[in-house]
């Protein structure tokens, strides 16, 4: 009997041990993407979009098994100054496409270290699809102090080409490449 009991609890150890990923859900007050690009040689313009949603589906024993998803509405978009963003939303840039969601959906997940990885996923931005890669930092994972349960915190980093996008307007005087800074916090579904 003992035998058999040892035998079963043997068998069924390595299905207890594989965890299913556990959902999270972006805290919108707390996720931001920040973009930066060169203007001209004289300054670095900025850009932000925030309080928009996605969800991580988050694999602790195996990170390569997580995935990310998110969206939003590029009219969202914050660049500090009304012409500037008039300018970004006219034919010029964004107001060519009917399609003003941009979203990002990963494919794959490479582990690079203990708490890094690269995330290859599709970006639709202006109603083009391409590839990129995310350098991830998983900067914190536990209990949120006042929340009271599992959060997650993210950071990562990017180079878009903009005429990818159909938005190359005055590359490369005004650089093609935009830099891209990518700060998540992400809470626990219930």
């Amino acid at each position: 009997m003992k035998t058999l009991l040892l035998a079963s609890a043997v068998a069924l150890a390595p299905i207890a041990a594989v965890a299913a990923p556990e959902t999270y859900v972006f805290d919108a007050s707390h996720t931001q993407i920040v973009f930066s690009y060169n203007h001209l040689g004289f300054s670095t313009g900025y850009g932000m979009f925030g309080g928009f949603e996605g969800e991580i589906q988050y694999d602790a024993e195996d990170p390569a098994a997580s995935s990310v998803t998110t969206s939003w509405d590029v009219t969202t978009m914050l660049t500090g100054w009304e012409g500037r963003y008039e300018h970004f939303m006219s034919d010029d840039f964004f107001g060519a496409s009917d399609d003003k969601t941009v979203s990002f959906t990963s494919k794959s997940i490479e582990v690079t270290g203990d708490d890094t990885g690269l995330i290859t996923g599709d970006l639709t931005l202006n109603g083009v699809t391409k590839e990129v890669v995310l350098d991830a930092v998983l900067t914190q994972a536990g209990d949120h102090p006042m929340e009271g349960k599992p959060w997650l915190g993210f950071h990562a980093t990017t180079t878009l080409i903009r005429s990818d996008y159909n938005l190359g307007m005055f590359a490369p005087y005004v650089s093609d490449e935009v830099e891209v800074e990518i700060s998540i916090e992400a809470m626990k579904a219930e």
